[in-house]
């Protein structure tokens, strides 16, 4: 179980390094994240001990953000002074979140059908 949390992080402090060299426009533990997933794809498989890790890191997710809601407390100040900025950008990203994800449902669905014959949704089980 410690070789696989070791080469998560490995994988993030990887991920870090080729940002910073590369001058990626990605935060490095995304990089990180695709690392190891291009090396499970690779693998074919997630091993069990992997799946037990990312099982307690999600379990215990709620704990990564506590370093983000000090960050709030602490400029919450700032936050009040853009606060105008903050909820136009927020509501516009979500809102272009949506569009985006809606065009390309529709652009992924093109050609097949809604609802089959028997009237059940497309891909929906039948009971």
């Amino acid at each position: 179980m410690l070789f696989y949390l070791t080469a998560i992080f490995v994988c993030q402090l990887v991920g870090e390094g080729l940002v910073t060299v590369l001058g990626l426009p990605v935060p490095g533990p995304v990089a990180g994240m695709a690392l190891l997933f291009a090396g499970l794809m690779i693998k074919g498989s997630i091993p069990d001990d992997l799946a037990m890790v990312g099982d307690t890191l999600l379990k215990h997710l709620s704990l990564l953000f506590i370093p983000a809601g000090v960050g709030v407390m602490l400029h919450a100040a700032l936050l009040k002074r853009e606060i105008i900025p903050l909820s136009v950008s927020l509501v516009v990203s979500t809102l272009l979140a949506i569009a985006v994800t809606g065009l390309l449902m529709s652009w992924f669905m093109r050609g097949k059908p809604a609802f089959s014959t028997d009237g059940h949704a497309s891909g929906e089980q039948k009971k």
